[in-house]
């Protein structure tokens, strides 16, 4: 029970403190799952995060979800993904009626501006560690430019780029498995 009390609480953690959405919350989630609980490895975060892309939803609620079912199958999955979306759901509620007269306050537009150069740099800081974990040599920095480029450059889905992206990392496997066997024989 206390597991599961954690799992909501990390969550709700993180979807309260967390602007700019899923990216944003790389940071915490990297200092909650990984670092502090242990529930998942840099690895798997990076795996839950790739198929967040391709799946619908949220990559944070996707990304909760899978964190919550590895724990605690479907009943840790709806726990976390509870405790993601909660702090959303209290805060919207209470300022639904105020929207239009709070957005328009200077003191909120300047604090939002601040947040926001704060995202940028947590974004920046879990991006290049992303970066030194899965770009390990030439031929998975040729996938991650290469898929910069298309990004970039084209308006190709994030779905249809990760899928490329997988079908290279298949290929790239398969070439090396023939390179050791090649060396072997």
């Amino acid at each position: 029970m206390k597991e599961l009390w954690n799992l909501y609480v990390s969550w709700f953690k993180m979807g309260l403190f967390t602007f700019g959405g899923g990216y944003a919350m790389l940071p915490m989630i990297q200092r909650e799952v990984i670092q502090k609980y242990h529930w998942a490895t840099e690895d798997e975060i990076m795996d839950y995060y790739a198929i967040g892309q391709i799946t619908p939803g949220i990559i944070a609620v996707n990304t909760a979800t899978f964190v919550g079912y590895k724990l605690r199958g479907v009943l840790g999955g709806i726990i976390a993904t509870l405790g993601v979306i909660s702090p959303s759901i209290i805060i919207i509620s209470c300022i639904a009626g105020l929207i239009q007269n709070f957005s328009e306050l200077p003191l909120v537009q300047s604090a939002l501006r601040g947040i926001q150069v704060a995202v940028c740099v947590l974004m920046t800081k879990s991006i290049i560690n992303l970066y030194q974990k899965g770009v390990k040599n030439i031929p998975t920095f040729v996938i991650f430019a290469g898929a910069w480029l298309l990004s970039t450059f084209t308006s190709i889905s994030t779905m249809i780029l990760v899928v490329i992206a997988g079908v290279c990392g298949y290929v790239m496997y398969i070439l090396e498995e023939k390179k050791k066997e090649g060396e072997n024989a």
